[in-house]
């Protein structure tokens, strides 16, 4: 249902309006864009935390095994500071090592300017006599030259302490194994020598059938026999085993160098100071070493060989704790001193925004594109026509296709279009009716004067009479297009003044009682039934608006008619009505809107027999709007014509406001 607007005109739904099209297009393209960005932001910040998330793990695992190997392989923390800044500056974070009771040890932090505080909770603990499984840098088994580590081993694998061969021993060995690896290449056999943390080489078969090796001519019995400090810290720890064993009332054991286990303490002392010889001059890879116990053999399944294999875990604790250094608490953090540090975008999810954000930007403007096409479109075709108007074209009617506010400007620009066509044609009409007016009394006063020149007419009295008869005439003409022109311009002056309406009347009456006479139609001022309030307004340009009327009436009324002039008040009481009636022909009903337009006559002809020059009926409507009223006619073909003038009771001095275009 369609409401009406404050300038009387009717407001569209907002569904049909343009605006509510356009707020519809752009809650949808917003709708859009907060649900992409969304989108995008949880995956790309998901994204983005996993990967920093990985990257932190990967390198706080990386800075742990870094310093739990040098733990490993150093019996106190005394030259860690160099390893630590390392770190710290290939992972960008701070790193600090404090003892169990948050002493600090180490930090790459420095202490000038002091750091900020460190976190809370550790973030691990370095200890390579006690590491998690998880925590441990191989993922596969890592020979120690001392025996092999699993994945329930408590102790780093780099943690060999007297095991660790002098550089003698490890030169030797290392020239047997490369000897050894040369005499393979030759076999056809490819090989590569590997070297466990206690620096004991091995040789490693690459293929999946290292037993190609047995019976060749490289097999050598040196790289299997332990050195000389390998058989003495192998005694110590053994000794360490079997005062283990025989605290708990067990027999001894004989420990070989991968720490599996033999017979009684007799063998095992002639196993140390008598090497026995090896089957294979090229060791298999043996396990990791092992943590919280020792791998134990595969038949090893009783009790006796798990009470073994504890002793052996606790005796490598004792061998090994002056040897490696002692438990620290590390923690990891960022430079400003968060737990955590913030992450950047990768360059993949820089991508994938830059991605979104520009198909989210297409999508606007095409929304954008499409909805501005459909603006501009009629737009254009308004443009169009108002530069055809400019240039004196005949502008066809813009064609109107919506019933919205573009719609509804084309309709009113067609109006325009319209109005304006019809009024350049009354212009056009104008021009030739006053150049009409104005020929005739010209051409009758050039006839006369040409008349006297050729002695055709004699100059007397009729002569002279005639000659002034047409410049009157001419004069009136003149004188009301003068009128009607201050009019439009506003710059028609009254000068107003109390002006008792009845006296106003009987003076029009009276002057114009003697052209009544002659065309033989009464002429009288009715009675008021009831006083008329004074009226303030000008006296000289109210009789001419009223004698305008009557002199009309006068010539449209054939002989024995009659005109009325009457005034009264109106049923509201708010105006002062003044009425000419005439008995004369009256007007068609379809030519009543045109009797106030200039130089219009109810005869189409142009001859002046009925006189007037056709702007007595336009100057009264002018006047009348000067004095803030209206004017109106009702006419019956046949029985005559009644014209009112409705006049406010009170009108504004001669400074006071402008009335319809007129100045008072």
């Amino acid at each position: 249902m369609r409401r009406h607007d404050e300038d009387g005109g009717y407001r569209l739904p907002l569904r049909k309006s343009l605006l509510g099209r356009l707020l519809a297009v752009s809650a949808l393209v917003a709708a859009c864009s907060v649900a992409a960005t969304a989108w995008l932001a949880v995956q790309t910040t998901s994204g983005a935390i996993e990967q920093e998330q990985g990257q932190n793990l990967s390198a706080d695992s990386r800075i742990h095994d870094t310093l739990l190997g040098y733990a490993a392989e150093h019996p106190t923390w005394d030259g860690v500071a160099a390893t630590l800044e390392e770190l710290a500056a290939d992972s960008g974070r701070r790193i600090t090592l404090t003892t169990q009771g948050r002493e600090i040890l180490a930090d790459s932090a420095g202490v000038s300017p002091p750091p900020p505080a460190l976190p809370s909770q550790a973030s691990a603990v370095v200890d390579p006599m006690s590491v998690d499984a998880a925590q441990s840098s191989g993922t596969g088994p890592v020979t120690t030259g001392v025996g092999t580590q699993s994945g329930t081993d408590r102790i780093d694998p780099r943690a060999v302490g007297p095991f660790r061969l002098p550089q003698t021993e490890h030169a030797s060995l290392m020239g047997i194994a490369e000897d050894a690896t040369a005499c393979l290449d030759q076999e056809g056999i490819a090989s590569d020598v590997v070297e466990s943390p206690s620096g004991r080489p091995r040789i490693q078969v690459v293929g999946n059938d290292p037993d190609r090796v047995q019976g060749t001519r490289c097999v050598t019995d040196e790289l299997g026999t332990p050195t000389p400090t390998e058989r003495k810290a192998l005694r110590a720890l053994n000794e360490l085993v079997d005062a283990c064993l025989d605290r708990q009332e067990r027999d001894p054991v004989q420990l070989d160098l991968d720490l599996s286990w033999g017979g009684g303490r007799e063998s095992a002392e002639a196993a140390v100071s008598t090497p026995a010889p090896r089957p294979t001059a090229v060791p298999q890879e043996v396990r990791p070493t092992p943590s919280p116990a020792p791998t134990v053999d595969a038949g090893a399944t009783g009790e006796n060989d798990r009470a073994i294999a504890s002793c052996v875990g606790i005796a490598r604790q004792e061998q090994l704790s002056s040897y490696v250094a002692s438990p620290a608490l590390l923690f990891i953090s960022d430079p400003d001193g968060g737990a955590v540090p913030g992450f950047d975008l990768s360059p993949a999810n820089t991508a994938r925004i830059t991605g979104v954000a520009a198909l989210v930007l297409a999508l606007t403007v095409g929304a954008s594109v499409l909805a501005g096409v459909r603006l501009v479109r009629p737009l254009h075709a308004l443009t169009g026509a108002a530069q055809r108007m400019r240039d004196g074209e005949e502008s066809a009617p813009v064609v109107v296709t919506a019933d919205n506010e573009i719609g509804r400007l084309a309709a009113a620009f067609n109006d325009m279009s319209a109005h304006r066509a019809r009024l350049e044609e009354q212009r056009k009409v104008m021009v030739s009716d006053v150049a009409h007016e104005l020929r005739t009394p010209l051409s009758n006063i050039r006839g006369w004067l040409e008349g006297a020149q050729d002695g055709i007419a004699d100059p007397d009295a009729v002569f002279i009479s005639s000659l002034l008869e047409e410049a009157v005439q001419l004069q009136h003409i003149i004188d009301d297009l003068q009128d009607l022109s201050a009019a439009d311009a506003g710059a028609l002056r009254l000068h107003p003044e109390p002006v008792r309406i009845e006296d106003l009347l009987a003076h029009v009456a009276a002057a114009h009682q003697a052209q009544a006479d002659m065309a033989g139609v009464g002429l009288a001022v009715a009675a008021t039934g009831a006083a008329v309030p004074m009226l303030t307004a000008d006296p000289v340009r109210l009789r001419q608006a009223v004698g305008n009327l009557v002199s009309n009436a006068v010539r449209h009324t054939p002989a024995g008619g009659r005109v009325t002039l009457r005034a009264y008040v109106t049923a509201s009481g708010e105006e002062v009505a003044v009425e000419v009636a005439d008995s004369g022909s009256g007007i068609p009903e379809e030519d009543l809107p045109y009797v106030f337009d200039r130089f219009w006559r109810a005869e189409k002809s142009r001859n002046r027999r009925t006189g007037g020059s056709g702007l007595g009926l336009a100057i009264v409507r002018k006047l009348t709007e000067a004095h803030g009223g209206t004017v109106g006619v009702v006419s019956t073909v046949g029985r005559g014509s009644v014209f009112t003038l409705r006049l406010p009771p009170d009108v504004p001095d001669g400074t006071g406001p402008v009335h319809h275009g007129v100045r008072s």
